[in-house]
């Protein structure tokens, strides 16, 4: 599958943690990102929580893995597990 991600053109690609199992093949992954705040300066951590499909359902809580956008594949899911990296 990762073959595929070089000939589709550009994708957005995420790195997140998964915090939630929330069904067959789903699971929520929570991306997080540092930004310097415009007036103070002071770093500051952002994060955003993505719907992503988990065709062989083998993500669990806690695992570190890599998204990638796709299709719209139900209401919410809009991205795909590429890796899966376990503690």
């Amino acid at each position: 599958m990762a073959e595929n991600i070089e000939t589709r053109g550009n994708r957005k690609v995420r790195k997140g943690l998964v915090v939630s199992k929330s069904g067959e093949k789903s699971v929520v992954v929570k991306v997080e990102r540092r930004e310097r705040h415009p007036l103070y300066g002071k770093v500051i951590k952002k994060s955003n929580k993505f719907h992503v499909h988990d065709e062989d359902n083998s993500a669990k809580v806690g695992d570190t893995v890599k998204i990638v956008d796709t299709r719209p594949l139900s209401a919410t899911k809009r991205w795909r597990i590429v890796k899966s990296e376990d503690k």
